[in-house]
């Protein structure tokens, strides 16, 4: 009967927790503990804090609009939508030119808040990347902003050089 392992043998040094999509989750749930332990208001998740920033920086937006900005698929920034009008940080209206089309504006609650919050992002940031010297900082940006682009790239089409 022959060992399974001299079956594999690609397979047995295959260690899941040494692998980038795991480490790179991992990191992100540290991230999320931290924004959660420092967020100013803490009632708002990483992703409503994105989605404000994505509406104070573009300006009122369409929920695609807001896809596009966050990077949120349609059906969570639907959700995101709803919780933030809740708690009225946002308001909705129609598009004057698009009936069907309903636009996103932050209201004078809501740019409060990001005043207060994104010194504490800062902070958040800082924390997320505290055992890092600055070399690796750069460096750390540097190669998550290069696969995000490679990968962004490929799915739009655009060619490497």
């Amino acid at each position: 009967m022959a060992d399974v392992k001299h079956d594999r043998p690609d397979t047995d040094d295959y260690d899941v927790t040494q692998q980038v999509g795991h480490l790179l989750r991992r990191v992100y749930q540290r991230h999320l503990s931290i924004f959660q332990e420092n967020a100013s208001d803490p009632n708002l998740t990483s992703v409503q804090f994105v989605t404000l920033c994505a509406l104070r920086d573009h300006g009122p937006s369409s929920q695609t609009e807001l896809v596009k900005a966050t990077a949120v698929d349609q059906g969570t920034i639907r959700g995101i939508i709803e919780r933030l009008s809740a708690r009225g940080l946002i308001t909705t209206s129609g598009d004057e030119q698009d009936g069907r089309k309903i636009i996103m504006s932050l209201t004078p609650a809501a740019e409060h808040l990001l005043e207060e919050m994104i010194p504490a992002a800062r902070v958040i940031s800082e924390l997320t990347m505290a055992d890092l010297n600055p070399a690796e900082r750069v460096a750390l940006l540097y190669l998550l902003r290069r696969i995000l682009n490679y990968h962004d790239d490929k799915s739009s089409g655009v060619s490497e050089k």
